[in-house]
């Protein structure tokens, strides 16, 4: 049985309203930043999800698709805009399984995520207070007995 939702306040509402369309002026603001640098929002996302990714050896097709939330085929053609744009550079596995692709990012590909980093954090830095805010006072810690 699914219990009833708990029942939010005025200024709870006030709140989830404030840190919605904070997120929603960043992802704009995000779409113009990568604009004026000749990309999409979804070619941006996804030079910074092979920059990002933990392995020195880039990313798999489908460890992209996770970070991208889409299907591996749409990534697949996601993939092939931005390598015919000179960004990535696929490598496909050595020895056994040449199955594996992983991404890695040309120079140009690095260039064009260096321009959008830093002012990326830059403005994240300033909507973390609407997180938060939203996130409440932190509890305390129960002392010890």
């Amino acid at each position: 049985m699914v219990s009833p939702p708990k029942r939010l306040s005025d200024h709870e509402y006030a709140e989830l309203l404030k840190f919605r369309a904070g997120l929603r002026r960043f992802l704009r603001w995000s779409e113009e930043r990568a604009a004026e640098v000749g990309l999409t929002a979804a070619q941006h996302q996804l030079l910074l999800a092979i920059r990002g990714h933990s392995d020195s050896r880039g990313p798999t097709i489908g460890e992209l698709a996770a970070y991208l939330c889409t299907r591996h085929h749409s990534t697949v053609q996601l993939i092939d805009r931005v390598e015919h744009l000179g960004l990535v550079i696929r490598n496909r596995g050595e020895g056994r399984d040449r199955r594996i692709v992983r991404l890695l990012l040309t120079e140009k590909g690095k260039g064009k995520l260096a321009l959008l980093s830093a002012p990326h954090l830059e403005e994240l830095r300033r909507l973390a207070p609407l997180v938060t805010t939203l996130a409440g006072p932190a509890t305390p810690a129960a002392e010890p007995s």
